[in-house]
């Protein structure tokens, strides 16, 4: 059999990673070329497609009828792409109706949960799902009666032996880096595309994040001098507060604007110390909260006089947009937040509630931010604040 890939790219670019140079007044950062695949073989019934682990599974695309997906942020993914009257069961996470359940994103907003509540609260239980209960539970499933399951578990043998067990294609998805240009998120949702027949939204959905994020990048680019900032409080399983921060930010590399945090060891969220955070202090002329930090910081007696940040009034509120794994809806929207606040002049038409209604709408065919800002852990949503 002949292998097959579909490739979807848009405008040749120079190259998919940054380049760290010299800072403000310079394009100094690449954006990102648009890539994604999905790798198939064989027609009609000896179809075959490659997941996101390197599994090859026989799927019949456009066939499926009874569908549950499983781990941390499967449903999301599949919410995007597919059809919710499809599903058969749903994680108890992600089911309101139920009393004894994972609760601790209730108050947190997760736009595909807003958007689908009505549907997944009627639906059995095909597992407790939540960051405490990452186990694919197959009798649960297997009582779902699903024709096939959706799985964000990247374990090749548990996946091969869960397929084995409930004798229904296992297809596995992958969220890759938390990067806002994201080529596993990309091709996860083209998959999803390919086996249920919806190619065509699932390269809509993609180019419309990838373009919107594009265009953050072409307004902001060119600044004479770029702003130094700080993102404070990312969630990490939960854990959140001022000292929670990452350097490969890339809403901030997107929208030029100058991470003051520099000489960590490793990539990706992780905890500083207070000492270091005190050092950067009078550097950050800009500090964005993510919401995930507020409920860990308030009435704790953090000390943010040093910061310059609080000096000049600088300081500004995002949502949080790691809530059992990553709203891919909402970091794009905090990247044009997040620009904007640093760049107003550059960003003067752009009213961020109507942008995150576009957004919510064009990811979960409904305009959520009334919704998403009404929620406890929002905080009143997208602002300047004078401390969290």
């Amino acid at each position: 059999m002949k292998k097959r890939s579909f490739f979807a790219a848009a405008l040749a670019l120079a190259a998919l990673a940054s380049c760290q140079g010299q800072k403000g007044g310079t394009d100094d950062v690449v954006f990102p070329e648009l890539s994604y695949s999905v790798e198939t073989s064989g027609e009609g019934e000896n179809f075959m497609i490659t997941d996101m682990i390197g599994r090859k599974v026989h799927v019949v695309p456009g066939s499926y009828e009874r569908v549950v997906c499983i781990g941390a942020g499967a449903l999301r993914l599949y919410s995007y792409v597919a059809d919710l009257d499809l599903l058969c069961g749903v994680e108890d996470i992600d089911n309101y109706a139920l009393e004894t359940r994972p609760k601790m994103f209730d108050n947190c907003a997760r736009p595909y949960f807003l958007a689908g509540q009505e549907v997944f609260k009627t639906l059995p239980s095909c597992g407790v799902g939540g960051p405490q209960a990452q186990t694919a539970e197959p009798e649960k499933i297997l009582a779902c009666n699903p024709d096939i399951v959706i799985s964000e578990y990247e374990d090749v043998e548990k996946e091969n032996a869960l397929q084995e067990k409930l004798g229904v294609p296992v297809l596995t998805l992958n969220y890759g880096s938390l990067g806002i240009v994201n080529q596993s998120v990309y091709s996860s949702l083209y998959m999803l595309g390919t086996v249920f027949g919806k190619q065509r939204r699932a390269k809509e959905l993609i180019e419309f994040h990838y373009e919107s994020a594009k265009a953050v990048f072409e307004r902001t680019k060119g600044v004479a001098t770029k702003k130094k900032a700080y993102v404070a409080g990312l969630g990490n399983w939960g854990t959140a507060d001022q000292l929670m921060t990452a350097q490969n930010y890339d809403v901030f590399e997107y929208a030029h604007i100058d991470n003051v945090v520099t000489d960590l060891p490793t990539g990706g969220v992780q905890k500083i110390t207070e000492e270091k955070f005190l050092a950067l202090s009078s550097n950050m002329e800009m500090m964005v909260f993510d919401a995930a930090a507020v409920k860990n910081i308030r009435g704790k007696g953090v000390d943010f006089s040093t910061c310059k940040a609080f000096e000049t009034g600088e300081v500004y509120l995002q949502l949080p947009y790691n809530a059992y794994y990553t709203n891919v809806e909402t970091a794009l929207i905090n990247m044009w937040f997040v620009a904007k606040s640093a760049y107003p002049e550059k960003l003067a038409d752009v009213d961020i509630a109507a942008k995150a209604n576009e957004i919510t709408l064009k990811f979960n065919g409904v305009a959520l931010y009334e919704q998403m800002k009404a929620l406890p852990m929002s905080y009143g949503g997208y602002q300047k604040i004078a401390n969290p």
